[in-house]
C-alpha cells in the first residue's frame, strides 16, 4: 500500500478522535448535560446524559475497577488490531474506513480509562420510538466505518473466470 492510504487512515482516525473528543467536551462542560439530563434539540434529536458502562448495546457490562480495565484492555488489542489492519490495507476507502473504525475506538477507550465510562448523549428518535440507543460521535464513525467495510467486502468482491472451475 502507498504510504499515503496509511496516511488517510490516521488523519482520519485523528480527525475522529479529535471530534469525539471535543464534542464530549462540549456537552460536558459548557452545555452541563451531565446535570440537566436531557436537552430538547429538535422533535427527533435530543441530547441526552448516558453514561455507558458496557461495550454495543449494553454487551460486557463492566460493574467494578477490573472490569473496566479488562475492558480497556479488550478494546485495546482490538485497536491494535485495526492499526495493523489500516497498516497493510491497500485500498484506499477502506483505510478511511478503518481510520473512522480506529478514531472511535481511541476516543471510547479514553473515556472508559478516564472516567470509568463511555460518555454517550446523541438522542435520535421518532417520537416514542427510539431505533437506536443514545451514541456519540465515536460510536457513529465505529458504525459507518465498520459498514463501509462490509458494503465494500460483498460489493467488490473479485469475480471468478468461470474458466477456472473446469476440471481438466
Amino acid at each position: 500500500m502507498p504510504p499515503r492510504h496509511r496516511a488517510l487512515g490516521f488523519a482520519m482516525a485523528g480527525l475522529v478522535f479529535l471530534a469525539d473528543q471535543l464534542s464530549k467536551w462540549a456537552v460536558t462542560h459548557p452545555l452541563r448535560l451531565e446535570q440537566r439530563g436531557v436537552i430538547e434539540i429538535t422533535g427527533f434529536f435530543n441530547l441526552k446524559w448516558v453514561e455507558n458502562y458496557g461495550v454495543s448495546m449494553g454487551f460486557l457490562t463492566a460493574d467494578s475497577d477490573l472490569g473496566r480495565w479488562l475492558l480497556v484492555l479488550l478494546t485495546a488489542i482490538i485497536a491494535i488490531g485495526v492499526v495493523v489492519w489500516l497498516w497493510r490495507e491497500r485500498q484506499r476507502p477502506d483505510a478511511a474506513a478503518l481510520g473512522l473504525v480506529l478514531g472511535g475506538a481511541m476516543g471510547n477507550i479514553l473515556d472508559r480509562a478516564r472516567f470509568g465510562h463511555v460518555v454517550d448523549f446523541a438522542d435520535l428518535h421518532f417520537g416514542d420510538w427510539s431505533p437506536f440507543l443514545v451514541f456519540n460521535v465515536a460510536d457513529a464513525a465505529i458504525t459507518v466505518g465498520v459498514l463501509l467495510l462490509v458494503l465494500r467486502a460483498l460489493l467488490t468482491r473479485e469475480r471468478k473466470d468461470p474458466a477456472e472451475n473446469v476440471n481438466a
